[in-house]
């Protein structure tokens, strides 16, 4: 279109347009009145001409027409505008996610099972954090940094992907392990705000560090903490051995999720407790601690104006420079 991107400062200028048809009957009425008629008997003694002048003399009057509704479009300030933001991030936050990686994750009672829905939640989670820096660790029976803190999306995307139930760390489910480790990665981080959102499908059954002390921890660096129960109400079908092959033996087992402690953990440190029990629940669970979560950004807008009007002026000027030159010149014996 036309105007397509363009906008008009002075809009109202566009009922002058309403003057255009009068001025069309003012035109009609004077030609009318301005046209001589001689009445005579024969036209034998007159010589004819074939100019086309006389046909197109109301050529003038439409240059001046065209001119008048280019100047009124000029006066309404059409102008295009281009605008640019910038976003400056006024208080970060930092986030580390503690996973527990131990056989039970392997459950499925969430699909295709817990570990591999947690995955793909936690993903959509990191992508919908730009301005903040993300750390993930492991725990089963011992725990270990899978990534630092950092706020580079891709490697902490790469490095939850790889997440995987494996034989290498001890098993078990160590809580006050996992957060003992959260804790120390972020403790001595320089944000504003720094979260611990950790998640388990058990009870707290190994490791050296008592979860209570380790949420003690997490209180004295203000640090808060989001715990979350994964797993469905009563049994699933859960590993309960390996077959000579290798593979996971499968039967149904008791969900048993240390619920009361999850909650006080999660109470001393200013956090909440989450129970996710299907796949929708869980992304329902990561949607609200995002949005409890929230990261100030500032944001800057540049509109850069560009005027139109200037070409519409020096079009409707040339057109009224050239009514004037016919009018003085071609039509100077017709008008």
């Amino acid at each position: 279109m036309m105007f397509e991107g363009i906008e008009f400062l002075n809009k109202e200028m566009f009922w002058q347009f309403l003057l255009l048809p009068l001025a069309i009957l003012w035109y009609v009425f004077k030609h009318k009145k301005q046209t001589a008629e001689l009445k005579i008997s024969s036209i034998k003694g007159f010589k004819l001409t074939n100019s086309f002048l006389p046909k197109i003399k109301h050529l003038l009057f439409a240059l001046r027409l065209l001119a008048l509704a280019l100047l009124i479009t000029a006066i309404a300030r059409p102008r295009t505008s281009d605008v640019s933001s910038k976003t400056k991030t006024t208080r970060g936050i930092d986030i580390v996610m503690a996973i527990d990686v131990s056989a039970s994750m392997l459950a499925k009672d969430l699909l295709p099972n817990r570990l591999e829905a947690l995955k793909k939640v936690a993903a959509q989670f990191i992508k919908g954090r730009p301005n903040d820096r993300i750390g993930i660790v492991e725990y089963a029976g011992e725990s270990y940094t899978k990534t630092p803190i950092t706020s580079d999306k891709a490697i902490v995307l790469q490095s939850l992907n790889n997440v995987e139930y494996n034989t290498v760390i001890e098993g078990g489910t160590a809580i006050g392990m996992g957060l003992g480790t959260a804790v120390n990665r972020i403790k001595d981080s320089k944000a504003k705000s720094k979260v611990i959102i950790l998640l388990t499908d058990g009870v707290n059954n190994s490791g050296q560090i008592d979860p209570k002390t380790a949420s003690s921890l997490a209180v004295e660096y203000g640090i808060k903490v989001y715990t979350i129960g994964l797993g469905t109400n009563g049994m699933a079908l859960s590993p309960i051995g390996i077959t000579p092959n290798g593979a996971f033996q499968y039967g149904r087992v008791q969900v048993e999720i240390d619920e009361a402690l999850l909650k006080d953990i999660a109470k001393v440190t200013g956090g909440e407790y989450f129970r996710a029990t299907d796949n929708k629940k869980l992304a329902e669970i990561y949607n609200e601690i995002n949005k409890l979560e929230k990261t100030d950004v500032e944001e800057f807008k540049f509109t850069n104006y560009e005027e139109k009007y200037r070409p519409l002026v020096l079009l409707a000027g040339l057109l009224l420079l050239i009514e004037v030159l016919l009018r003085s010149t071609l039509f100077r014996s017709f008008i």
